[in-house]
């Protein structure tokens, strides 16, 4: 359905500009705008990675929280709701300068902070556990999946693209870059709730299954561990996105400290935005012709090239840096849409293997591994930033050689060895392929266990 497609994706637009802002640029604010002190630094990395720990723990729970909710409102839209109104509040005030210094400001950020993974969790599971209720169609799934990736990157590049001039630009108008930053996120908090509004009241789920029993707390893990596909997914995206979320979170620091122009940054980020957008949209294409192992393999193959390319440039070449980063981006796209296609399956293989649907449950583990993936990441760009020097240097010439290549390494080795490993594990371990899936949606239509005839899969 045309309007479910759009409906559902326009909602993820400002939920990523707000999830990519804090991910990706919070650390920075700390260092390089409001410019908090090494030893509270410290202090703060501990308490990100603290809580995005224990944050990503709570997932599953969530998730049976919404398997097991009953509204006239279905069990996803007011979770979606109720997640989006409170983390938008929390994240304005994540930016307010509340005139607090030293451990009273580390006391109200971790407060402010833990409830703010709390609560856009919340609306982060219920929001993407819908997806596998709209259709059992792969191509449908599909479609749907990539135009919700699509809007989900065109509001993280609006804020990777925007964060140096919108922030610049706000803070002369309102006296300080610190204001700067608090209005951008008043923007795109504002953003987030207009369009999770259309999600609200334009999708329909068209209720493919059967009423699902109650899923107690026992039963939890064994959803989880018994889905042998699900854990090995789950396994090959947390390395994926440990890799790829290091090397995006250093990205602001690399073109200030290392190519020595961070305004170059939004103009990278814009590139690399068209070019990331331009794949998603041009992925059913491709998926008509090539099987999904196909498509994974060869967009590993751009990644990795990418990779290699990026390491090896001069730090001052723009033509060698863009390509490297055209190359990375378009194959991060397609892996994504598609480790999101074989999350979905995993619902279903679920429900087939275990007698029981737990979309919720299943889908936790999406931002479990975007939260876990994150924090470890923060960890890494934290401890660089301030083992390299870069933390204590005014620009670009007061960082020494070793602390650039101590950078570089932390931002494109590391990384590669995780997506190489990420590859290896869905390359061997992972079993659903488009016959397996056609037999599972099959016998569970036979079992009546989905509301959907044969010719819905055509």
């Amino acid at each position: 359905m045309k309007r479910n497609e759009w409906a559902f994706g326009i909602g993820t637009i400002g939920r990523d500009m707000v999830y990519s802002f804090i991910s990706m640029y919070l650390i920075y604010y700390l260092t390089d705008v409001i410019e908090v002190s090494t030893n509270i630094l410290w202090w703060l990395t501990g308490i990100i990675l603290a809580a995005r720990i224990f944050d990503a723990c709570n997932d599953p729970v969530m998730g049976l929280i919404v398997d097991n909710t009953h509204t006239r409102f279905g069990k996803f839209k007011p979770w979606i709701a109720f997640g989006a109104v409170v983390s938008g509040i929390v994240t304005v005030l994540l930016f307010i300068d509340f005139g607090l210094s030293g451990m009273a400001y580390v006391v109200v950020f971790a407060l402010l902070y833990i409830l703010w993974g709390v609560a856009f969790t919340t609306n982060d599971i219920s929001y993407w556990s819908m997806l596998p209720s709209l259709s059992v169609n792969p191509k449908e799934r599909e479609k749907i999946g990539s135009i919700a990736r699509i809007c989900a990157n065109v509001g993280l590049f609006f804020v990777v693209g925007g964060i140096v001039p919108l922030t610049e630009a706000l803070g002369k108008a309102a006296g300080s870059l610190q204001r700067g930053y608090l209005l951008f996120a008043v923007m795109i908090v504002l953003i987030m709730w207009t369009g999770l509004l259309v999600t609200l009241f334009g999708v329909k789920e068209p209720g493919i299954t059967k009423p699902q029993e109650h899923t107690g707390l026992k039963e939890l893990f064994l959803v989880i561990i018994k889905n042998d596909q699900l854990w090995i997914t789950a396994i090959a995206m947390t390395l994926f996105m440990i890799g790829y979320m290091t090397t995006t979170s250093f990205g602001l620091y690399f073109f200030k400290y290392a190519y020595g122009n961070e305004d170059m940054y939004s103009v990278f980020a814009v590139i690399l935005g068209v070019s990331q957008i331009t794949a998603l949209a041009v992925f059913p294409v491709f998926s008509k012709r090539l099987e999904r192992r196909t498509l994974f393999s060869a967009a590993t193959v751009l990644v990795v090239t990418g990779y290699i390319i990026f390491f090896f440039s001069p730090a001052a070449t723009m033509l060698f840096i863009g390509a490297a980063g055209v190359l990375i981006f378009v194959g991060q796209a397609f892996i994504q849409l598609l480790m999101l296609m074989f999350l979905a399956d995993c619902v279903d293989y679920g429900h087939w293997k275990l007698g029981k649907r737990n979309d919720s449950i299943s889908f936790s583990l999406q931002p479990f591994i975007n939260k876990l993936a994150g924090a470890i990441a923060n960890g890494i760009v934290s401890a660089v930033i301030i083992l390299s020097g870069i933390k204590e240097a005014r620009s670009h010439l007061d960082v020494t050689e070793g602390g650039l290549t101590m950078m570089k390494t932390a931002m494109l080795i590391f990384p590669l060895v995780c997506i190489l490993i990420s590859y290896l594990i869905y390359r061997f371990k992972y079993k659903i392929d488009a016959q397996t899936y056609q037999k599972i949606i099959g016998e569970l239509i036979e079992r009546g266990e989905l509301k959907v005839s044969e010719g819905d899969m055509d």
